[in-house]
């Protein structure tokens, strides 16, 4: 009877680690999640990035291919061709330079998870502490899970000599 009880604390404390390992731990749903979070973040942040890459891209064959807009951008910094005359009016705005927002610095946030020795502890910790509790209710029910039981094999039915007859 001892070692159904052994076995059945070695499978809840294996239960345990699982349980732990599959959850908390290195390789765990929770630190699945956390990773899958930072990936969805540094991919938003990619996007935004090409996005910006793309507009400049335009600007710069905009202004290396388009007069119209070199004449333009060069009325904005107060450039005239022969023969044009400038007229400042007061009261405006003055050219404001387009900045473009390169995003945010985005740093690895570390992952919290339970290490492998805690969990292997915590399986080993609870193998013994139900391998107590089954000696506790053995031991509350009267009985003594060390001392065995002699079985006597009776013989029943036809006698036969030299085993023990009822």
């Amino acid at each position: 009877m001892i070692h159904l009880k052994l076995l059945a604390s070695a499978l809840a404390g294996t239960v345990v680690y699982v349980a732990v390992s599959i959850f908390a731990g290195q390789n765990g749903i929770n630190s699945y999640k956390n990773l899958e979070n930072q990936k969805r973040e540094i991919s938003k942040q990619a996007s935004d990035i090409q996005k910006i890459n793309d507009e400049l891209i335009l600007e710069k064959n905009a202004l290396s291919n388009d007069r119209d807009v070199i004449a333009a951008y060069a009325r904005k910094l107060e450039y005239v061709k022969e023969g044009e005359t400038l007229v400042k009016i007061t009261g405006l705005k003055p050219f404001e330079h387009t900045l473009y927002d390169t995003g945010t610095v985005l740093k690895r946030s570390e992952i919290t998870y339970i290490p492998d020795d805690v969990c292997k502890i915590l399986g080993v910790v609870f193998f013994f502490m139900t391998l107590l509790l089954f000696l506790f209710i053995d031991l509350s029910n009267g009985k003594n899970p060390f001392v065995r039981k002699r079985k006597i094999n009776v013989i029943t039915g036809i006698p036969v000599y030299g085993g023990k007859q009822i």
